[in-house]
Order: structure tokens, then C-alpha cells, then sequence
């Protein structure tokens, strides 16, 4: 009974990381002014890394892996993949366009990348799972940005644009891949580099409040955070005016940079991005909106390590952003945190997008 049952695993795995019975596989022509092709391909892309390192951890060679298809299916061969220092897994990817004939592209559309850089997120097999459940603790913690995986991920994205000589380069990644992603984004847009990015269930660790039905009460305990993060956000910055200055800085050169951001109202890890953003909004229209424009730029957990001394950089905090949000109900959480939402046919999704711009 039990060798039916590890079969009968085997192949429901199988089938999810084959490209043919799970990706989408419908793209047979890819649209690139069409958002949810570029989304699609994004998402695969990305799909490819966490296969790339299936496939090592399963030993599966040229002939048996699984993950080409994943790139090649689109015309994108793999030039790179990034390895962790510590327990060797595949954590990102460099892909490059191949510029020749393929009925799956229209090479003569100006909005194909010639560079997209995908990271993955948390595995929990045991090949990466000790590693992963590691950097997601510094990722609670604010301290994602220095870890030797995130510092390796942000140097390949600084390689790339640099020798990319002004050619279309695209970022994406996956839970806690999206936060290095954010985090490499944001290094680049600091330099006045705009990278076309695209998150997928990025980590936002907040009390889950998407999930309070009641839209006043919802709203009073944010507003009632707002207050309190600015509150504290002031009293350190009349300690530290220099810091102050360079935080609003930083906060404010990334504003031009609009990410896209791709949440479920039913995934806890991600679903303050909601609220995030639409509540910046009702601040605006309240008349108080400066306190919600310095509440945006802080967390209490990042005020919090600041004052007892540690660098902290919170990853999920972003000026501007094109936030889509799967309005499809979920089940449960690991469907509402899945990959696989992002690349449903057209007719099988219900996505709302709004862009929040910063000013």
C-alpha cells in the first residue's frame, strides 16, 4: 500500500512540474502588448527556477528534466543560474531571448525583454527547505537585505543591466523570491535604472486585516496604525534628522518605479498589499493624507530594530506600484499563495489591477 501511495506522489508531482499538463501550455502565439501574456511568461519563468531545482535535487539529467520547457517554450534559453553559498540550491535564473523566427513570439514587437532575471521562493523539500525557512525568518525580521543570497541576487541583476547595453530587461519572483526581486528593483531604481517588474505573492508581514468583513472596523485600525507608525516615525526621525532625511530620499526616488504586484485576498502573506496601497488612498481623501504619505515609508517592526540599533529594510514597502488582485475564490491558502493563479487562460480569471502612484 505504501509503494502505491509514493507513486501515486510521484506522478501528482510530475504533473505539476511539467509544462504540458500545468503551464500554459495555451500561449501558443505570445502577445507581448498583451498584460496577461507578459504576466504569463513571467510567472513561468519563474515556474522554471523552482523546476531547475527539482530537477537537481531529483537528479534528473538533459534527457529526464523537466524544467527547459518551462524557458524554451517562449524562445528563451537559460544563460545563468544562481546557486545559494550554503546549501547549493537553485534559487534564480537568467534567461535571453533568442531573437530568430518562433511561431510562440512576434519578434518584430519592441515590448519583448532580452533579459528576464526570476528568482523562486520557499521549498519544502528537504534539499532547501532549512535554507529557505532561514532567509524567510530574516525576511520577518528585516534583514533579508543582508544575506549572502539576497547580495547574490542583486549583483546578478546590477550584471545583467550593465551589460544588457539599454536592452529590455524584466525582474520577477515568487514569495520570498519577489522580496529579493523588490530588493534588487529597488537598489536599481535608486540608481535611475526602471526595471519591468513583476511580483508574484510578495511577503507583506502585517496583522491580517484583509480578512476583517467589516470595512469600518477595518479601516479604524488602520488608520489607528497609521497614527502610530507616523507618530514613532517622527519622534525617531527628531533623534536622527540626517537618517530622517536620507529615508525620504530613498523613499522618494523610487516613486517613479512602478512594479507590477500580483496578490489574493485570500493569501495572509500577501494580502496587505490591499490595504496598503487603497488606504493610502482614503487618507488622501480624508485630509490627512501627510500622515499617511510618512506612515507608508516605515513599519512599526522595522521603527522597532531601528531603535535598538539594527539595520532593518523592510522589503515590502514601495511608493508606487500596479497592484492585480485575484477577486477567484481560494480553498485554501496554498492555492491563494500558488504560482500556477498567474498563468490561467484569460477566460478562466477574474483579476481587477489598479495603478497607486506616489506623489
Amino acid at each position: 500500500m505504501e509503494e502505491v501511495d509514493n507513486k501515486a506522489l510521484v506522478v501528482a508531482t510530475s504533473d505539476r512540474e511539467d509544462f504540458i499538463s500545468a503551464g500554459p501550455f495555451h500561449l501558443s502565439v505570445v502577445d507581448w502588448d498583451n498584460e496577461n501574456h507578459r504576466r504569463s511568461v513571467a510567472a513561468s519563468l519563474v515556474a522554471g527556477v523552482y523546476i531547475l531545482e527539482r530537477d537537481r535535487q531529483e537528479n534528473r539529467n538533459a534527457q529526464h528534466a523537466l524544467a527547459p520547457l518551462w524557458w524554451e517554450f517562449f524562445n528563451f534559453r537559460l544563460i545563468r543560474h544562481l546557486v545559494d553559498d550554503v546549501d547549493h540550491s537553485i534559487f534564480g535564473a537568467v534567461y535571453e531571448y533568442e531573437l530568430k523566427t518562433s511561431p510562440q513570439s512576434n519578434n518584430s514587437d519592441k515590448g519583448i525583454p532580452h533579459y528576464i532575471i526570476a528568482f523562486r521562493g520557499t521549498l519544502t523539500q528537504k534539499g532547501s527547505v532549512t535554507r529557505d525557512i532561514e532567509l524567510d525568518l530574516h525576511l520577518v525580521q528585516h534583514g533579508l537585505h543582508n544575506t549572502t543570497r539576497t547580495r547574490m541576487a542583486i549583483q546578478a541583476v546590477r550584471d545583467v543591466v550593465a551589460s544588457s547595453q539599454n536592452r529590455n530587461v524584466w525582474l520577477a519572483g515568487h514569495s520570498l523570491g519577489a522580496a529579493m526581486a523588490i530588493l534588487a528593483g529597488k537598489e536599481m531604481a535608486i540608481m535611475g535604472t526602471f526595471l519591468e517588474s513583476f511580483f508574484f505573492n510578495p511577503p507583506f508581514f502585517s496583522a491580517p486585516l484583509e480578512s476583517i468583513k467589516d470595512e469600518r472596523v477595518k479601516h479604524g485600525i488602520r488608520i489607528a496604525g497609521s497614527v502610530i507608525t507616523a507618530g514613532l516615525a517622527f519622534a525617531m526621525s527628531v533623534k536622527k534628522p540626517q537618517q530622517k532625511s536620507r529615508s525620504v530620499e530613498t523613499f522618494s526616488s523610487l516613486s517613479s518605479w512602478v512594479p507590477n504586484i500580483y496578490v489574493h485576498p485570500g493569501d495572509h502573506i500577501c494580502s496587505e498589499y490591499i490595504g496598503y496601497f487603497q488606504h493610502r488612498e482614503k487618507m488622501e481623501k480624508l485630509g490627512v493624507g501627510a500622515i499617511e504619505k510618512l506612515a507608508t515609508q516605515h513599519s512599526l517592526g522595522g521603527l522597532m530594530m531601528t531603535a535598538f540599533g539594527k539595520q532593518a529594510e523592510p522589503s515590502h514597502l514601495l511608493p508606487s506600484a500596479c497592484l492585480t488582485i485575484n477577486m477567484a475564490h481560494a480553498i485554501d491558502l496554498k492555492k491563494a499563495h500558488a504560482l500556477q493563479q498567474w498563468w490561467k487562460p484569460e477566460s478562466e480569471v477574474n483579476f481587477k489591477t489598479q495603478a497607486f502612484l506616489y506623489s
